[in-house]
């Protein structure tokens, strides 16, 4: 189901599902609200960013791995809000 992805994939698969950028952010960091994907010392991370908290972290040993997690968790947040379920 899903191939070997970047992110700079996934920031075009994102673009092209219309998926806002208010949703997630790929650069890591604390951002309010939003679903992230930060390359740390062990690999990947994935988490929910909430004021300084990251919460809900899930590892990823590679670049690809965080981009399938991305996906997933910004699909549940997508359903979730609007409705929408994108593949």
């Amino acid at each position: 189901m899903y191939t070997v992805m970047t992110t700079a994939d996934l920031k075009k698969y994102f673009k092209d599902h219309l998926v806002p950028r208010s949703l997630y952010n790929l650069k890591g960091g604390y951002h309010k609200g939003r679903i992230c994907m930060e390359k740390v010392k062990e690999g990947w991370e994935v988490y929910f960013s909430e004021k300084k908290d990251k919460v809900g972290i899930i590892h990823c040993l590679t670049e690809s791995e965080a981009c399938r997690v991305m996906v997933e968790e910004v699909n549940k947040v997508m359903q979730a809000i609007y409705g929408l379920k994108f593949v």
